[in-house]
């Protein structure tokens, strides 16, 4: 069997020639990586400091440039853009190669766009500190780096399309799929955002599109990222093929159909048109059959393989990320009906839902990615397996019991309201709630910070050479290797 067959039987694309085995590409993979904890160190910050002003304890009074919403578009902005997006460019830079057997476009325009899109981060993090933010919910960007943004995407475009256009192997494999749509929506999911409310459509006009760049920009951009990383990742720990591909086309074209619909369901008893919110309604409860689709075809993927939860702390972050996802999409397409919106509606179970999502689902995949990554970027075993397993368990009981009690809490304010509670009652009532969640945010914090130590410390003082047996066998195309059973 060929090194070709294998890694293509294992869900990898084709087979990687040496043209893309570059050791400057995976410095670019490293320095993203690096960016990616950086810009989550500050916005988990971010994110500690707002929770402690609903507890009345604000550290920092009357400085507007620190004040509580300024804070809070910090936290959610350099999480979608500082975070992730340099995240799913280390992705990008280590599967695409590896699944088109060719290099990136330019090495220069890789450096380039670490750089450039670093500093846009960096603008807008000043730029919302200054108050320079506009309207629209996740685009709260300044005007003056929307404009830089698109050319950024741009860039990125330039450097990834023409490998995926020149694949060795015609027949592309489904994360390809995911990240060529993927970087197409994102484009077009943040002009729409950002141009069209700002300088073409105002007022009630303007809510259905606010409502698709909210939901789009995790639906179209920040999920075929995930997906793709799934696909392509998953198989290559397992070192087996991904379960059916005929169910991750469906997962595909189920996402591209459904829910680029879904948007206005942000909105719903608001002026928008009712027939507007009721295909909002129906298309998000179509998602969850295709959703439940893609759960099915990783945890089958799983089967037989119950033993890598235990010993592979990479499947633990993707198979907890996995689970939570059906939990966020099932819990998604109940919400979004008018008899559960008069309940939750603008209350904290809205919040939870949302960090269960972008946090306990696209977060900890990213954090698979970067305990299967970083001992061969930086060619060191991990320095302490003790720290890999406190940052999971940290992180995780702690997003799970953040999710639990903003839950909770918004159910109860919910019926409070619908029982027409005077609003200081509620408030008094919530602040055990929101203590809680302070809590379980310092318990992230700490379990992030055991990964961003251990990565640290792996790199500086490991002693232990890492032995590549996932790539380095296919990437002397020369060999005929097998590996387990494929």
């Amino acid at each position: 069997m060929s090194s070709n067959s294998n890694i293509q039987e294992a869900g990898g694309g084709a087979a990687p020639a040496a043209e893309h085995v570059s050791p400057s590409e995976n410095v670019i993979v490293k320095h993203h990586i690096v960016a990616a904890a950086f810009w989550l160190g500050v916005a988990l910050l971010a994110g500690l400091f707002y929770s402690m002003q609903l507890l009345q304890h604000w550290p920092l009074p009357k400085w507007a440039v620190l004040s509580p919403g300024r804070i809070r578009m910090v936290h959610t902005n350099l999480i979608a853009f500082g975070f992730l997006t340099n995240a799913f460019l280390a992705m990008l830079y280590w599967t695409v190669p590896r699944l088109t057997g060719r290099a990136v476009l330019s090495r220069g325009l890789g450096w380039l766009i670490l750089g450039a899109w670093n500093l846009i981060i960096l603008g807008t993090w000043i730029g919302l500190h200054l108050g320079e933010a506009q309207a629209v919910e996740w685009g709260e960007t300044p005007v003056w780096i929307d404009p830089l943004v698109v050319l950024g995407a741009l860039l990125v475009w330039a450097q990834f399309y023409p490998s995926i256009f020149r694949a060795r192997e015609k027949a592309l494999y489904v994360s390809l799929w995911y990240f060529s749509a993927g970087l197409i929506w994102l484009g077009l999911t943040y002009i729409m955002g950002n141009f069209f409310p700002q300088y073409l459509v105002a007022g009630n006009a303007a809510g259905p599109l606010l409502g698709l760049y909210i939901h789009d920009l995790v639906g179209l951009f920040v999920t075929p990222m995930g997906w793709g990383m799934m696909y392509f990742f998953v198989p290559i720990i397992l070192r087996r093929p991904i379960w059916s591909h005929a169910l991750s086309l469906v997962g595909f074209w189920g996402l591209a159909f459904f829910y680029p619909l879904q948007g206005v369901h942000h909105f719903l008893g608001s002026p928008i048109p009712m027939f507007a919110q009721y295909s909002a309604v129906v298309s998000t409860i179509a998602i969850e059959i295709v959703v439940t689709t893609v759960v099915i075809n990783f945890f089958m993927t799983w089967k037989g393989t119950e033993g890598y939860l235990k010993r592979s702390i990479p499947i633990r972050w993707f198979w907890l990320g996995t689970l939570n996802y059906f939990i966020t999409c099932l819990q998604c397409a109940f919400q979004v009906t008018l008899t559960f919106q008069q309940v939750i509606h603008f209350t904290d179970w809205v919040v939870g839902h949302a960090h269960l999502v972008m946090f306990g689902v696209f977060s900890f995949w990213i954090f698979g990615m970067i305990e299967h990554l970083w001992p061969k970027l930086v060619g060191r075993e991990w320095w302490s397996q003790s720290l890999r397993n406190w940052s999971f368990w940290l992180t995780a009981v702690g997003l799970s019991g953040m999710f639990l009690v903003l839950t909770a809490g918004g159910v109860a304010e919910g019926f409070m309201s619908l029982n027409l509670a005077p609003r200081e009652t509620i408030l008094e009532m919530l602040r055990p709630f929101w203590f809680t969640r302070t809590l379980t945010g310092v318990m992230i914090i700490f379990g992030v910070g055991c990964l961003f130590t251990n990565m640290a410390m792996t790199a500086i003082k490991s002693r232990m050479a890492h032995v590549d047996l996932d790539y380095e066998p296919y990437e002397q195309p020369e060999k005929e290797v097998r590996i387990g059973t494929i």
